[in-house]
């Protein structure tokens, strides 16, 4: 069976097709610059790129260009090929604690919840009403990042705000990266034979979030109301005093929409270092000697050693400690930065093993308390994995 999963930005759209008879990835690629000029796509297949400039006005053309691409370079030979598609969906609020089948009472939903994720849910909708008027007889899934969260208890997922926010306004931690989550957290307890396991899982990209895992269900997450709490990130502040918001809005003559843009666009790494959002590229104005990176570098390490040491608190103990994402995937220093300030937990990496880049790799060090891996995510295969389970049900 063919699915195609599906993750829609404003202006982009990623696709990754699956044979999941063997979970083989048939191809993939991104459509870019949607309703904007230059508008262009990359698919990848067969060990081919193909790059191409053409005008795409809106989602729908998008869809249209990426079906009969599809087809004209034989990666497929008719569009019935596919059987099921799978969208990826940033917020499902508390209504939906796993995927479901895409219906117009969901639709309705996620139009509902956009408050909630304001750049992401409308650009989901968009995409689902494209891929339906395309492919009116194709199932479609809602596989959404929250889900993963929502068997957080209310100490964890509750802000110790005006309890009359929550119940009239939803007003709560939802977290994010939740698909992310669950697949490393899944692979590991496949690859170590125990679902019985207290893991911290580091999503570490230009988003970043950190996750508590418990027997496979999450315990409590980085990420809050919003994707901008938590760790520090590539352009967003992560956790703040909220007073800065205020004070900055009246000594800049600011609303409060242009601060929170500010938090979100212009700040981590890039308003540290003042000039990088980008850990690769901070780490060679380190050793430029750019005292600027530097500091970004440290504060960055701090806060993501600071929210594991919480969760291994609040876990009482930790099995597996896993890196994944763009820099935890990636960055062979980084990750050892984290380690070396985790030393007092017992935790420790060997050094060789730990020199490797997007690959699944133990890397603990001999006589670590806790077991370390770097695990490459795979969103993609998960909502693929997802929509084949309820189109087989």
């Amino acid at each position: 069976m063919k699915i195609i999963s599906i993750n829609a930005g404003s202006s982009s759209l990623k696709f990754s097709l699956y044979n999941m008879d063997g979970e083989e990835l048939i191809a993939s690629g991104n459509f870019e610059r949607i309703g904007i000029e230059n508008s262009f796509y990359t698919i990848k297949y067969n060990g081919e790129k193909i790059v191409e400039e053409i005008d795409m006005p809106d989602c729908k053309v998008a869809v249209q260009i990426l079906l009969d691409r599809l087809v004209t370079l034989g990666i497929i030979e008719s569009v019935d090929e596919i059987q099921g598609v799978g969208h990826r969906i940033v917020s499902g609020g508390e209504k939906y604690t796993k995927s479901v089948i895409i219906t117009d009472r969901v639709i309705q939903d996620l139009i509902d919840l956009k408050d909630f994720a304001p750049l992401h849910n409308p650009a989901h909708v968009l995409a689902i009403k494209a891929f339906k008027e395309v492919l009116p007889h194709v199932a479609m899934v809602a596989v959404f990042d929250t889900a993963f969260h929502q068997t957080m208890d209310k100490i964890s997922y509750l802000y110790p705000v005006p309890y009359e926010w929550y119940k009239k306004y939803g007003v709560r931690k939802y977290g994010a990266h939740g698909t992310s989550h669950r697949y490393v957290s899944n692979l590991i307890s496949e690859h170590l034979g125990k679902k019985d396991l207290k893991m911290v899982v580091c999503h570490l990209g230009s988003g970043g979030s950190i996750s508590a895992i418990k027997n496979g269900e999450c315990v409590d997450t980085s990420m809050g109301f919003t994707p901008l709490a938590g760790i520090m990130m590539g352009t967003r502040s992560g956790d703040i005093d909220s007073s800065i918001i205020p004070y900055v809005m009246e000594k800049e003559g600011l609303n409060a929409s242009e601060v929170i843009a500010a938090l979100n666009k212009q700040s981590g790494f890039i308003g540290l270092s003042q000039k990088y959002s980008d850990v690769r590229d901070i780490l060679e104005g380190i050793n430029k000697g750019d005292e600027q990176c530097k500091l970004a570098l440290d504060k960055y390490v701090r806060t993501v050693v600071n929210y594991i040491a919480n969760y291994y608190v609040e876990l009482e103990g930790i099995d597996v400690l896993c890196f994944t994402a763009g820099v935890g995937e990636n960055s062979i220093p980084t990750r050892k930065m984290i380690i070396d300030k985790l030393a007092c937990l017992g935790v420790k990496i060997d050094e060789e093993k730990n020199n490797v880049m997007g690959e699944f790799k133990n890397i603990t060090g001999k006589g670590s308390k806790i077991k370390v891996f770097v695990v490459p995510t795979n969103e993609e295969l998960m909502i693929a994995r997802d929509t084949l389970a309820l189109l087989m049900k």
